[in-house]
């Protein structure tokens, strides 16, 4: 579903936030609504954790998200991890993480949406390293990089954290062999009992620019290298998407 471009002033006063794990649970909540995600995933979302999603990077730091941030798609091949910055209410799990694009194929014809990509459970925080989540049990969907297709816009790449109740390890709703598209989060939600997430994040990816060439050398338009290889450097990938990410979205939502 396009969003309305009357939200690009909500995705302007968002911008400090770009960079960076999120700084609260309110800043995390505007960054939802401003992307019509409660919406469009038809849940409630009132954050009492924040959740860190942290991708490796084969060069450079890892880049933990912001909710709102943009990446190249070869910063997001993950596989993530996960950590929890909570108050003692929420005890230390068990608990389910979910990610979803309700972008597929494209946000104007989202008719494959949900694409699942990622889902597991049983993770508690560590015992070892204060906030880390950790889980050992193999993941219903292991997590799947985004991919979105050529000349698409921009997708959104959700991740929710819930409170898992006693029995979801029974549950068959969803199991390693279950079709990744047109998956209903809110529905599963409901039928295994997870009620609404405790936490979340999100990050915007379009598809891979075209390799452009100037007549010349084939330099890479997107880094000015002239390697010619048409990859993105991660010269500080999170630095990168903190220049990209207000251009880009206006571009998504208008």
């Amino acid at each position: 579903m396009r969003l309305s471009s009357a939200l690009v002033s909500s995705i302007l006063a968002l911008a400090p936030l770009v960079l960076g794990q999120d700084a609260s649970l309110d800043s995390v909540r505007q960054a939802f609504e401003a992307a019509n995600i409660p919406q469009n995933l038809t849940v409630t979302f009132n954050p009492t954790v924040l959740l860190d999603v942290t991708l490796p990077q084969t060069s450079g730091d890892p880049i933990t998200l912001s909710a709102g941030l943009q990446l190249p798609r070869n910063a997001t091949a993950g596989p993530p991890t996960f950590s929890l910055r909570s108050n003692a209410s929420v005890g230390t799990g068990p608990f389910v993480i979910a990610s979803v694009d309700p972008d597929a194929p494209t946000p104007q014809d989202p008719i494959r949406a949900s694409i699942r990509h990622f889902l597991g459970g049983s993770f508690v925080l560590s015992g070892t390293e204060s906030g880390v989540l950790a889980n050992s049990t193999p993941a219903l969907t292991e997590y799947r990089g985004p991919n979105p297709p050529a000349g698409s816009d921009p997708h959104r790449y959700i991740f929710l954290i819930y409170a898992q109740p006693a029995g979801f390890d029974a549950q068959t709703a969803v199991t390693p062999d279950t079709a990744i598209a047109n998956f209903n989060l809110s529905a599963f939600a409901e039928s295994t009992g997870l009620g609404n997430p405790i936490g979340g994040t999100f990050m915007v990816v379009g598809p891979d620019a075209p390799a452009a060439s100037n007549g010349t050398d084939g330099t890479d338009a997107t880094n000015g290298t002239g390697t010619g290889n048409g990859t993105d450097t991660q010269t500080s990938g999170a630095a990168r998407a903190a220049y990209n990410v207000v251009g880009a979205l206006i571009g998504y939502l208008l």
